[in-house]
């Protein structure tokens, strides 16, 4: 399947994706830890495309969005074959690390009109591909009504009436088994459950100037899905940081996090989040 390039500022790192993933002396930096309880509430900053710190088997639940190679933010001049085998890497790292019936939650948009980029699609095959059983997809709708796009293409004609995308999607998926292998405590009620395991979600979006980062999803994005699929104590990841919000999430629901960024400028947004939004 040929896949077109384009890169997108997503949940994770947006610029610099290729050149900071290189850093040889960054990755030396980082020693490997096969303990669980060590890796615990960190921030790595370096790519996830290798992620040794963590052991098999020790994630329970992925909460990410990854970068696409299109927007205001990209000069990453990304070639199909180089994008996708970046994607591939990560994603089978976080196979490796997942618990049996762990489950892996990936959002992301589909984009562009000339012509039209069906992200959906390309990542669902590609963790099909690597392994992951596909358990089905949220429609994460951000606005209602008329006002979220303006890009109407010809206006009141049927010459080339233009889509005006609302949504988002989250891909959910499990690894090797439909049910979690481990056992814990809930944190969710009658209520929420309802309501989480309904298909399509309104959630406003979050604003990028005032968490720092072009483009983070709401805080109540990770924190429904973290209700519904894990327990307090279970260790939650995000391979594409960002500013920190699967992190921010886990810590207020009493999980605990790991995440993989290698832009020093969103790590230190994370970080500072971590002490201002946990109590």
């Amino acid at each position: 399947m040929k896949k077109n390039s384009y890169f997108k500022s997503g949940s994770g790192t947006r610029k610099a994706f290729v050149s900071t993933f290189q850093d040889k002396d960054e990755l030396k930096e980082v020693s490997t830890i096969n303990n669980n309880s060590k890796i615990k509430d960190k921030i790595f900053h370096k790519s996830s495309e290798t992620m040794e710190e963590l052991e098999d088997n020790c994630v329970s639940l992925t909460i990410t969005s990854p970068p696409y190679n299109i927007g205001k933010d990209s000069d990453l001049e990304l070639s199909d074959d180089e994008y996708w085998r970046i994607m591939e890497k990560i994603f089978k790292e976080t196979f490796r690390v997942t618990e049996s019936g762990g489950r892996i939650v990936v959002n992301v948009a589909n984009l562009g009109r000339k012509p039209y980029i069906p992200f959906s699609k390309y990542f669902t095959e590609l963790l099909i591909n690597i392994g992951f059983i596909m358990r089905g997809e949220i429609i994460w709708q951000k606005s209602k009504g008329a006002n979220a796009n303006f890009a109407w293409g010809s206006w009141l004609s049927a010459s080339n009436p233009v889509i005006r995308d609302i949504h988002e999607y989250c891909l959910v998926f499990s690894k090797e088994s439909l049910k979690k292998s481990s056992k814990g405590e809930s944190s969710i009620d009658k209520e929420e459950f309802m309501e989480s395991t309904l298909s399509i979600w309104n959630i406003n979006p979050a604003r990028a100037k005032k968490i720092g980062h072009p483009a983070p999803f709401p805080l109540e994005l990770p924190q429904k899905f973290i209700n519904l699929y894990s327990y307090k104590g279970d260790l939650i990841l995000d391979p594409f940081l960002g500013s920190g919000t699967t992190s921010v999430a886990a810590k207020q629901l009493n999980r605990n996090y790991v995440g993989y960024e290698i832009n020093k400028e969103y790590v230190d947004i994370a970080n500072k989040r971590l002490e201002t939004e946990v109590s």
